[in-house]
């Protein structure tokens, strides 16, 4: 008997023709937060890269310090809320060098943390002519190896060898001359372009210069407006951006061990703590991770000035510091941009419908489904099952999938108009009560 699978009915020959396909699921689901991204100037790693931290990461072979470490301390604190790192070393430097004739060795990036690496080489009593090549990182060794001539060495992930001939012996040959290069505006201009074409949900630039600023708010308007990617960036001080992607950090906090993390510094944990922050989920009122009080306390006055005019601002309650209120710069309101833009929280909502829904037709949709009217239907019926989640998880209320998403034709054949209404769900903030003494 024949067999086999069909397309339309047209088989010849008797037989049991039979196509097999899943049932029908909801496509779209609710995209990963907790990404952030961050420029930083350091002295070791690689350069103008992106390089991903998670917590997998071998921190010390990619950075060459480790989390305890004052040189990595924007990234302990951004490790506290972001489940995902993407780093750029936005400066440069010269590679330390120390030569061993006929040994030269070479630090594998440039930078002044070359300078704290050393290599020793000691003959191995066990083989004569045969020495142990020990590579050591502030007098610790981080690696070790065997070799005879300078060719059976192979690269670690701190120095790189050259040279030809047999080894010799070392009591601790320091590698010397690694500089670091200063960033210019041109070099954040270059982390932009690199960045652009990853995902990520909020970037920190840990900066005081005004024009590296401007370029950051020009950059995530051009982010979310153009290229559809809703993202948000955080600064220091720079509530001029009025504008509901750029969240301004005026003050900073204290730390349990005393360390003072400024708002330039605390601009990596706002960004960490708005990636990681879910789409019903507000920061007001959320503690600063290990804080103990704010670097710079503010009267009533001083406060409500600040946040009328769009900034994040820390204050101390209870011995820790907190989130005054979770808001970004939009203090310019419109028909289009009511208050309720500058939220956070019903930002994130917002940024979501946008990211996942362009995701959810990009992927199955566009150029696979037919535009006519049960095409249309069933990217409707996407569109309803996605939103469903979001009122599921009190993101969005008041949804009503009879009325709130209708799916068009558009004004050519293959486009499609669709038109959503939504009403975020916000955070509990103000309590208005009378007590009334009877």
């Amino acid at each position: 008997m024949a067999g086999g699978t069909f397309t339309v009915q047209n088989k010849v020959r008797p037989g049991a023709y039979i196509n097999f396909k899943s049932a029908g699921k909801p496509l779209g689901t609710l995209s990963d937060r907790g990404i952030m991204t961050m420029p930083l100037s350091l002295k070791w790693g690689p350069s103008k890269k992106v390089i991903e931290i998670t917590n997998e990461t071998d921190i010390q072979e990619v950075l060459g310090y480790s989390l305890l470490d004052q040189e990595l301390l924007l990234i302990k604190e951004a490790v506290k809320r972001a489940s995902k790192i993407l780093l750029y070393r936005v400066n440069d430097g010269t590679k330390a060098t120390a030569t061993v004739s006929p040994l030269t060795i070479t630090a594998k990036y440039g930078g002044t943390r070359g300078n704290a690496l050393s290599v020793i080489l000691t003959e191995d009593v066990d083989a004569e002519g045969t020495f142990k090549v020990i590579t050591l990182l502030d007098g610790r060794p981080v690696h070790e190896q065997l070799g005879k001539t300078v060719e059976d060495l192979e690269n670690n992930s701190f120095v790189t060898f050259s040279g030809t001939g047999a080894l010799a012996a070392s009591s601790g040959t320091p590698l010397t001359n690694g500089t670091d290069t200063v960033a210019e505006s041109q070099d954040y201009l270059d982390y932009f372009k690199a960045i652009e074409v990853f995902t990520w949900n909020t970037m920190a630039i840990p900066t005081t210069d005004s024009t590296v600023k401007g370029a950051t708010v020009a950059f995530i308007k051009r982010m979310r407006e153009d290229e559809g990617k809703k993202v948000q960036a955080v600064l220091e001080n720079y509530p001029t951006a009025d504008y509901e992607g750029i969240i301004s950090v005026k003050n900073g906090v204290k730390l349990t061990d005393g360390t003072v993390i400024d708002a330039v510094k605390a601009t990596a944990w706002v960004a960490a703590a708005t990636a990681g922050a879910e789409v019903n989920q507000s920061n007001t009122y959320t503690s600063y991770d290990d804080s103990v009080d704010v670097d710079a306390r503010y009267t009533n006055t001083q406060i409500i000035e600040a946040l009328q005019k769009g900034e994040f601002i820390f204050i101390e309650q209870g011995g820790k510091a907190v989130v005054e209120q979770d808001i970004n710069t939009l203090i310019s309101f419109t028909a289009d941009k009511d208050k309720s833009f500058r939220k956070n929280r019903v930002i994130r909502v917002l940024d979501a419908i946008g990211n996942d829904m362009h995701r959810i037709f990009a992927r199955n949709y566009l150029g696979s489904t037919d535009n006519h009217a049960d095409g249309r239907k069933l990217f409707k019926g996407e569109c309803i099952n996605y939103l469903d989640t979001l009122q599921g998880i009190s993101a969005i209320q008041n949804f009503d999938s009879t009325k709130d998403v209708e799916v068009l034709p558009g004004q050519e054949s293959d486009s499609v108009v669709a038109n959503v209404y939504v009403q975020p769900v916000d955070s509990m903030e103000k309590l208005y009560m009378t007590v009334t003494v009877r």
